[in-house]
C-alpha cells in the first residue's frame, strides 16, 4: 500500500455528519497538541469544516446536527480563549448562539 498515492478529499463532497465529525477530529487534535502553532492551524481547520457543515445543513432543519455544530463552535470557542486568542473565540460563541 502506498501512501503517497493517498489524497485528500475536499470538504464539499462530506455529508455534514462527516463534516462534524471532522471538525471535531481537528478540534481533539487542537486540544491535545502543546504546539501553538499546530494548535491554530487546527482550530483554523475546525472552522472551515464547521462551515462548511454549516452551509450543507442549512436546509436540512435537522436539529441533533445544528445542536452539534453549535456544540462544537462553541468547544472551539472556549479552546481559543484558553490560547489567548479572544477576539477568534468571541467570533466562534456568536456562531454558535445564532444557530438557536
Amino acid at each position: 500500500m502506498l501512501l503517497g498515492s493517498i489524497v485528500s478529499s475536499p470538504r464539499a463532497s462530506l455529508l455534514p455528519l462527516q463534516l462534524l465529525e471532522l471538525a471535531n477530529i481537528y478540534l481533539e487534535d487542537a486540544s491535545n497538541t502543546t504546539d501553538s502553532e499546530i494548535a491554530l492551524v487546527l482550530c483554523h481547520d475546525t472552522e472551515l469544516s464547521l462551515s462548511q457543515a454549516r452551509k450543507s445543513s442549512k436546509h436540512d432543519k435537522n436539529q441533533a446536527m445544528i445542536d452539534g455544530i453549535a456544540a462544537a463552535y462553541i468547544s472551539l470557542g472556549k479552546l481559543l480563549e484558553s490560547r489567548g486568542h479572544v477576539t477568534e473565540a468571541e467570533a466562534s460563541f456568536k456562531k454558535a448562539e445564532s444557530l438557536g
